[in-house]
């Protein structure tokens, strides 16, 4: 060893090096073709190669919480599995420092014969960590996971939502100086997700390096401090989250491959100068009348991926009529993640003049307002053409998600929704 490379300092525990990574799968179409490779007498290949990861190169220092985002199959899971070392690179290398503690998909780590109390102990022995501090620790992570007498039965009897918390209680407390999480947080109930993410908090705060991968892009903006999106096994792009996630809605909602090539706005009508989207793919229905044919949501002329609550906004809807209609009613829809409907807006109720239309006429129609405070998530807006009244209509076209944004304000007052006035008063019982 040289002088020089005596003195070379080893980085701090919970750092990552991740340079020119590359993972490429061998793809067969049945079992007997990889038989047929292995004794083929001039070595025919029966396989394609697929690169699940191509030439990645970043870093991530110790204390640094990074989300992983992606379209399923874009290599975020392989990317972790390669880094806690499930997986071997095909070409370039990972540099890990300091104990990896990783709560990937649902089967990994865990011994499926083992009961769950086995498991415990024997995670701990992977990890390093004695049986004697595992059993100090032991009554902790039993009431963390809150799973009762079932920590006695094999892991193979346990529902999704039970190896999720004995996996992650399990995961928190063996002192990890790195916790990749992949995705397994969305299995849990709505409480314990609660508890993760709070104890997720308090690894931040201690300066734990977390690798977090989610689609919940809320989660992304509020927990992480980098985000890495990852794009047919490419970092497409590495930057401050909500910069990331707004660039990545973008894609989801706009991008041409997913979608078929957008009708051309005629030129008189006053179409956003932000890029429409077409809805032909989304599920409809109606009598169709009248069609509507791609919608546009934009703030300030350009198009809307993320909010934070009360922009003022517009959203339009280029609708075709079929057959000559005098009473036209336009309607917009906003729903939650789970389906809930969180507001609703239509011509007849807020009493827009709606011109008649006659059969081939191509219009556009806006609905400007401010956004409502609204709680982090993910929202779709639907929208719809009908004919007639409020009480009395007929359904020509209705739209459902024609569009899909988030809401991720890191304010934490904001984060919660809507105002709320509070006047407290203490008072004394004589």
């Amino acid at each position: 060893m040289t002088a020089a490379a005596s003195m070379t300092r080893e980085p701090p525990a919970g750092t990552i090096d991740v340079r020119d990574l590359t993972k490429v799968f061998r793809l067969y179409n049945g079992p007997g073709d990889r038989l047929l490779e292995a004794v083929h007498p001039l070595r025919r290949k029966f396989h394609r190669e697929f690169a699940a990861l191509d030439g990645l190169t970043f870093s991530i220092p110790r204390g640094e919480t990074v989300a992983f985002i992606g379209k399923n199959g874009s290599g975020k899971s392989t990317l972790l599995k390669t880094i806690t070392g499930i997986l071997t690179p095909t070409h370039g290398s990972v540099v890990v420092t300091g104990k990896i503690s990783a709560l990937l998909e649902l089967g990994t780590g865990f011994n499926p014969e083992l009961s769950g109390l086995e498991n415990i102990f024997f995670t701990g022995a992977i990890m390093g960590v004695p049986r004697a501090e595992m059993e100090k620790r032991l009554d902790d992570i039993l009431a963390f996971a809150d799973i009762g007498e079932f920590v006695r039965q094999p892991v193979k009897r346990f529902s999704s939502g039970m190896f999720v918390r004995l996996a992650f209680a399990v995961a928190v407390h063996v002192d990890p100086e790195i916790l990749i999480i992949d995705e397994a947080l969305s299995v849990g109930d709505m409480r314990f997700q609660q508890k993760c993410y709070r104890r997720i908090r308090d690894f931040k705060e201690a300066g734990v390096t977390i690798l977090f991968v989610s689609h919940d892009m809320g989660a992304v903006i509020n927990f992480c401090d980098r985000c890495l999106w990852l794009k047919d096994g490419k970092i497409e792009r590495d930057g401050v989250p909500v910069e990331v996630v707004r660039a990545y809605s973008a894609y989801m909602n706009y991008d041409a491959d997913e979608v078929a090539a957008p009708l051309q706005a005629p030129r008189e009508l006053p179409a956003p100068s932000a890029a429409w989207q077409d809805v032909s793919a989304c599920a409809s229905f109606g009598d169709r009348g009248a069609e509507i044919s791609r919608v546009a949501f934009t703030r300030a002329g350009r198009r809307v991926e993320v909010l934070q609550g009360e922009e003022d906004v517009e959203f339009a809807m280029e609708v075709v009529f079929h057959r000559d209609m005098p009473d036209p009613l336009y309607g917009l829809l906003i729903k939650d993640g789970y389906g809930n409907q969180i507001l609703g807006i239509n011509s007849f109720v807020y009493e827009f003049k709606c011109a008649p239309r006659k059969k081939g006429d191509r219009v556009v129609f806006k609905f400007a307002f401010k956004v409502p405070r609204l709680r982090n998530g993910e929202y779709t807006l639907s929208a719809a053409i009908a004919e007639g009244t409020q009480e009395t209509h007929v359904e020509h076209h209705w739209v459902h998600d024609a569009l899909i944004v988030q809401v991720a304000n890191k304010a934490l007052k904001n984060s919660l929704g809507c105002y709320v006035v509070v006047d407290a008063e203490l008072s004394e019982e004589s």
